[in-house]
């Protein structure tokens, strides 16, 4: 369901600043609307994917509606005026722009999913797909507003006290407090239960020391939510994990160099340092020695998300390299005439619809409040591996040009690598899955 800012941003900037016309509404609205085959009455017509125009035109997918068509073009109409422009120069730099995260706050971006009385949006799960989406339809993986909105935030907004929300949640969604997760240590990754990074109580504190690396919005952190142990002695490493919130500032906490990647060079990746930490008692996030239970509920949420933008990825691709082979010219035709090629697309726009189909089965099953760890698993592992298949093949058509960066495929290529490894790598996703497998009678 829409909250009432979700919807006035679908019509509105800031200050009722005017985003379409009319007529632009109109035609959204118009173009969505045929004849039924039964008495001719108006009904709403939404083609799938495959049936669409293009693998990103705006008034497709039955899980979408006329709202959630509106807003997405309020949010393509951000990316295109507030990311596309600056994305080479935030490249450069190894960091996005603070302006950046606090227009997105003012559009409505950010903490879609947090409740309204928590200081969110409190707007539904597919509109918040749609942000995720059109930032992968315009090739631009600086700004890292789903991991702040939708994997950082519903962990202090379920798990937060009054007080912690209150500080918080407010200032997350206006974009004036830019959140990073710190889980990931070197000799940890994607096993959790061997992190190494320990909190041990002073009183009624706690003091924090050990270090974290790979940290997405790290840099750019005002506030971290640190992966601990706070029970060394646990027999089982599961049951001796907290969360902790840190502020940028605090003493004994440093920020290490960003790292320099191979791929998504815009968005801020850091190693994080903390000696001797002192955190008062209400830095706990949650129940002592439930941050493992808590990771284990919100990390089919941060799977979904990688599952989903990285079909929108492979949908992205798929139109670049479709409009370079229809103008690309070789034996004087162009190469979209060859056959080769087109059995090639035709591969392509198949495997993509197939995953776009089951990424939006997964989505509604998350509306619903029944997607399981498994087969959040399995969106995440088929839809990353798809998007690698999809950009190899994808940057293959584009020939030599495909391997200068001033190509957008090019870009797509490096990005992609990353996303079977983050969230849990693949093998990792293989083995939840294999486990559901195997214990089922």
């Amino acid at each position: 369901m829409f909250s009432k800012k979700v919807v006035r941003s679908c019509f509105f900037g800031i200050k009722n600043r005017v985003l379409y016309s009319l007529d632009q509404a109109s035609d959204v609205l118009s173009a969505r609307l045929q004849h039924s085959q039964y008495g001719g009455e108006p009904q709403p017509f939404r083609p799938e994917t495959a049936a669409s125009r293009t693998l990103m035109d705006i008034g497709t997918r039955r899980i979408f509606s006329e709202e959630h068509d509106l807003f997405r073009q309020n949010v393509r109409r951000f990316f295109q005026e507030e990311v596309v422009p600056y994305h080479n120069e935030w490249e450069k730099a190894g960091q996005v722009s603070r302006e950046v995260w606090e227009k997105a706050g003012e559009q409505g971006l950010l903490g879609i999913l947090i409740p309204e009385e928590h200081g969110g949006i409190g707007g539904d799960l597919l509109s918040a797909a749609v942000v995720w989406e059109e930032q992968m339809y315009c090739n631009c993986t600086g700004p890292g507003f789903p991991l702040h909105s939708e994997i950082i935030m519903p962990y202090i907004s379920t798990y937060g006290t009054k007080a912690q929300i209150e500080r918080y949640v407010p200032r997350m969604t206006a974009g004036k407090c830019i959140a990073a997760i710190a889980m990931t240590e070197p000799g940890a990754g994607s096993d959790l239960q061997g992190v190494r990074t320990y909190a041990k109580r002073d009183g009624s504190d706690w003091i924090l020391n050990g270090n974290k690396v790979f940290i997405s919005n790290g840099w750019m952190s005002d506030l971290v939510v640190v992966v601990a142990v706070t029970d060394p002695e646990a027999k089982v490493a599961a049951h001796g994990i907290s969360l902790f919130l840190v502020d940028a500032g605090t003493e004994g906490y440093h920020k290490g160099r960003k790292l320099e990647k191979i791929g998504l060079k815009a968005q801020d990746t850091a190693e994080l340092f903390f000696e001797d930490v002192r955190l008062p008692a209400d830095a706990l996030l949650g129940q002592v020695n439930k941050g493992f239970y808590c990771l284990m509920k919100e990390l089919p949420q941060e799977r979904l998300v990688i599952a989903d933008m990285a079909i929108a990825s492979c949908e992205f691709m798929f139109e670049e390299t479709r409009n370079y082979v229809t103008q690309r010219k070789a034996f004087g035709k162009t190469i979209s005439h060859l056959q080769t090629v087109q059995h090639k697309l035709a591969e392509l726009k198949t495997e993509i619809c197939v995953g776009r189909a089951f990424v939006d089965s997964c989505l509604q099953l998350h509306i619903e409040k029944k997607l399981d760890s498994s087969t959040a698993s399995m969106a995440k592992y088929w839809a990353s591996e798809l998007q690698n298949r999809v950009a190899t093949q994808c940057l293959q058509l584009h020939g030599g040009w495909g391997y200068m960066w001033e190509y957008p495929i090019a870009k797509a290529f490096v990005d992609s690598r990353i996303q079977p490894i983050y969230g849990g790598t693949n093998e990792i996703m293989k083995e939840l899955i294999a486990r559901n497998i195997v214990s089922m009678k």
